[in-house]
């Protein structure tokens, strides 16, 4: 089972900052962020639409220009919005980026900007148009179909199999047995996502990939993880 730091373990440390990709490399197998483009055009890492929540200012990430995302504090750590390059220089060859698209048209200039760095590389989104454009833009790079838990789970697998998606990003309830082995009976690998691993003691959602991945025998079975509390 492989580990997916999201957010950086963004409930560990201030998500989607360089220091939360440094810190949680050493922890995982690969680091899941969130991509944006900002109103100056540049590709920044930043979950919600506005920066309200992360920092100590406010307005559509869309609006503000890159300059404007770097003068802010992120979750009290002095750090600004980052721009994606920042992220992936902090990500060592032997951890993997996933890359999550959270609006439309970023494809192309995500997969630009990942391939400057010698990084494995995983495309993420929750809208079809944008990973049939990261294929076009590179059909090598894996992609990644991801739903909510409102969503049809095998609908969603269906979506996924339409654009050629290696990887299923399910949430940990979706996640039950006939969907893993209906994922892999269509060649792509699931992963499962989880609020919380806690020091051994799995936590709810981690325990049901955990138990499906058992069950099935799916070594390549993943686990989102935004947070680790240590022993």
């Amino acid at each position: 089972m492989r580990l997916i730091a999201d957010r950086g373990f963004g409930g560990m440390y201030p998500e989607n900052t360089v220091r939360a990709v440094e810190e949680s490399v050493a922890l995982a197998d690969a680091i899941a962020v969130d991509v944006r483009r900002c109103g100056s055009g540049e590709l920044v890492v930043c979950r919600d639409e506005t920066v309200d929540r992360v920092s100590d200012g406010s307005g559509r990430v869309a609006e503000l220009s890159v300059a404007d995302l770097s003068m802010l504090d992120v979750l009290g750590t002095g750090e600004g919005i980052p721009r994606i390059e920042a992220v992936l220089e902090a990500v060592p060859r032997s951890v993997g980026a996933m890359l999550r698209l959270r609006e439309g048209d970023l494809a192309a200039d995500a997969i630009a900007a990942a391939e400057a760095f010698p990084v494995q590389t995983v495309v993420a989104s929750a809208y079809p148009g944008e990973l049939a454009a990261a294929r076009t833009a590179d059909p090598d790079v894996p992609r990644a179909f991801s739903f909510g838990e409102e969503a049809d789970p095998l609908d969603a697998l269906s979506t996924a199999v339409g654009v050629d998606a290696a990887f299923l990003l399910a949430p940990a309830e979706a996640c039950t047995e006939r969907l893993v082995n209906e994922a892999h009976r269509k060649r792509m690998r699931g992963a499962a996502g989880a609020r919380a691993l806690s020091g051994g003691v799995p936590g709810t959602g981690t325990r049901t990939a955990r138990r499906h991945a058992r069950r099935s025998n799916r070594r390549d079975l993943c686990v989102r993880v935004t947070l680790i509390r240590p022993l």
